[in-house]
């Protein structure tokens, strides 16, 4: 993208608009700020040195850098025009790293071996399959990871050394795209392997690394659909720590003792999401992170007495990645909160002083003034309570204000507290209140609300947001006659959805890479993706199904679309493929209504890359003042 010395943005050659206006240089101008801020996340520590690789961006596109110290130079590693989303180091010498890249946000990833004394890359996947970066084993000869490349749906299960290509070999044979492999035995005689089917149902097996041979420890019994997520070997390979909602409504966290197959459940006084785990190396120290409506908490316990470690208070926020160094004194991870961006901290449980690692820039921004979300709640049409949050404009701005619904993908994913980056913009400058609603079907709240949209239940969720519309009139600060709606992925279709239920009470929508059509949408989904998208929608082979998810598909209620659209989708989008905002701008565009079209040719399942993404802001921006403040 560049901007010339003429009146109008020119979009970059890999950009197509339909219907969008010239975007005034000004524009870009006014928001600046607000486009520049960076994030950082940890991606491995050194195994012998107390440094580590991040993942940042300088440029365009996210790529791998190392810090060899807290707060210290970031070193950039890997120069690609695609986003490199992260690497790990080889666990024992750390003399080169692995990491993984896709193209034009396709997710075909490609893995990569980058040798740290002579700068060389070399490829060691088939540089066609869809890749995942893997796990190593301890002794740092082999990595286990999936690839698609013998069916392209089937996510088999391949072992090899990354200092030998030629070594490459298919392990083990499944069916399904839901395999990953989670971690191995002390010994590396086993990998624990997950094999997920829905966001309810999951399973565990142990895999041998030399024959292939597998053998499930968590059985199928039919009666109970049951979760599993991450899972980890004990120091003395006897069991395993796991997180799984077997018997509870939230995800706790378990060891399973190998001998008799018993769960000790340890988080059974915390009524929610147990969400990420890691061990120490020596065993001693298990860290974990909760899921409390909406927040992270991080928690570590002594393997030895089961008690938790007394730990300084973290901002309010979201703690991801977390990581333990070979030392067992340091705990990495990634912190994001209403005032931070995300970066890279470190805790050390001998002095428990918490390091920062990165300072990510915020644009010139002082963002402490930077308003901190209310969670707010409201009964929807059948006396369910669903919850969200609720950020506020500054004080200077009087009178009621106008609302953007922003609602999550997933569908089980959760809007959580966290750096709002640049819809900032909309909060401090043009006095727009962000409402994050976590409609049913939204993870964090229990397994039973979790299932409350799938299959037939699907347009509840929609009727959560004609309640949250109720709400919003009974709100004296939020003006119920100005409120636009928008979503990414099945906030996409969310958002359509809303548009054709409640157009009379919405000023505008945006959908971004978003379903159209159910139908089409899960015949169209890469094959890797397509059965374990119909566990969650409903199987579109069935007739009746069929029929069902074609009446409420957004496309065949289009005519209902009488308030402006603007839709954004990547052409490479494997999830939702690019027919999906074709036709519904198609077919909106019968209505006489303004829609907005804006395709990358470069992205997928959203934009990665800064020119684009700023672009997109730009038309954003104008769109919200044209069509919500006017």
């Amino acid at each position: 993208m560049t901007i010339a010395q003429t009146p109008n943005i020119t979009p970059g050659d890999s950009l197509v608009t339909e219907g969008i206006p010239p975007i005034p240089v000004n524009i870009a101008q006014t928001v600046d700020r607000y486009t520049n801020f960076r994030a950082a996340s940890l991606s491995s520590w050194h195994p012998t040195r107390r440094e580590m690789l991040i993942t940042t961006r300088f440029a365009d596109t996210p790529q791998v850098h190392l810090v060899k110290t807290p707060l210290g130079t970031r070193k950039q590693m890997t120069f690609f025009t695609e986003r490199v989303p992260g690497g790990s180091f080889q666990p024992t010498q750390g003399d080169y790293f692995v990491f993984s890249k896709d193209i034009g946000g396709n997710e075909f990833a490609q893995n990569y071996r980058y040798d740290l004394a002579t700068a060389e890359v070399t490829l060691l996947t088939d540089g066609k399959s869809k890749n995942s970066r893997g796990v190593w084993s301890n002794k740092g000869d082999k990595i286990i990871y999936t690839s698609t490349r013998r069916t392209g749906k089937d996510n088999d299960l391949y072992i090899i050394d990354p200092r030998n290509p030629q070594s490459d070999k298919l392990l083990a044979q499944v069916e399904g795209g839901g395999w990953s492999p989670l971690d191995w035995s002390p010994d590396d005689t086993q990998i624990v392997t997950l094999e997920f089917v829905s966001a309810n149902e999951s399973y565990l097996y142990l895999l041998d690394p030399v024959s292939g041979n597998k053998k499930i420890i968590t059985p199928k019994n039919g009666k109970e659909k049951i979760f599993y997520g991450a899972a980890v070997f004990s120091k003395d390979g006897k069991g395993l720590y796991v997180i799984t909602d077997k018997g509870s409504e939230f995800s706790r966290l378990a060891y399973i003792d190998f001998s008799s197959m018993k769960y000790d459940y340890l988080t059974s006084n915390i009524p929610w999401n147990v969400e990420d785990i890691d061990l120490s190396k020596d065993g001693k120290h298990l860290a974990f992170v909760t899921n409390e409506d909406g927040a992270s908490i991080l928690r570590i316990i002594d393997t030895a007495t089961r008690k938790p470690l007394s730990l300084p208070k973290l901002p309010i926020g979201q703690v991801a990645g977390i990581s333990w160094h070979k030392n067992n004194e340091d705990l990495g991870f990634t912190l994001v909160s209403a005032r931070s961006t995300p970066d890279v901290y470190s805790l050390n449980i001998r002095t428990n002083k918490v390091e920062r690692w990165t300072e990510s820039e915020t644009g010139g921004l002082n963002t402490e003034g930077f308003v901190d979300a209310q969670l707010v709640r409201w009964k929807s049409f059948d006396g369910k309570t669903i919850s969200g949050f609720l950020y506020l404009p500054p004080k200077k701005f009087q009178g009621k204000r106008p609302v953007i619904i922003d609602i999550h993908g997933g569908p089980e994913a959760q809007s959580r507290p966290g750096f709002l980056g640049r819809n900032n913009y909309y909060l401090n400058e043009l006095g727009v209140a962000m409402l994050y609603p976590n409609v049913r079907g939204s993870a964090g709240y229990g397994k039973t609300f979790l299932q409350l949209d799938n299959e037939f239940k699907r347009e509840d969720s929609v009727r959560d947001i004609g309640a949250l519309l109720d709400w919003i009139a009974t709100q004296p600060n939020l003006d119920k006659d100005r409120v636009m709606v928008t979503g990414g992925s099945y906030g996409g279709y969310m958002s359509l959805a809303v548009a054709t239920k409640y157009s009379s009470r919405i000023r505008a929508a945006i959908d971004i890479v978003g379903i159209s059509n159910f139908v089409t949408f899960l015949e169209k989904t890469e094959g890797y993706r397509r059965d374990l998208r119909r566990v969650e929608y409903g199987d579109e082979r069935d007739p009746k199904m069929r029929e069902f998810l074609l009446k409420i598909s957004p496309v065949n209620n289009a005519q209902n679309i009488k308030k402006p659209l603007f839709v954004v989708h990547g052409a490479n989008d494997p999830r939702v493929p690019l027919n999906e905002a074709q036709q519904i701008v198609a077919t909106v565009k019968k209505n006489n209504v303004p829609v907005w079209y804006l395709t990358a040719k470069d992205e997928g399942h959203g934009f990665s890359k800064k020119k684009n993404i700023d672009y997109l802001f730009y038309a954003t921006v104008m769109y919200v003042k044209q069509y919500l403040l006017n």
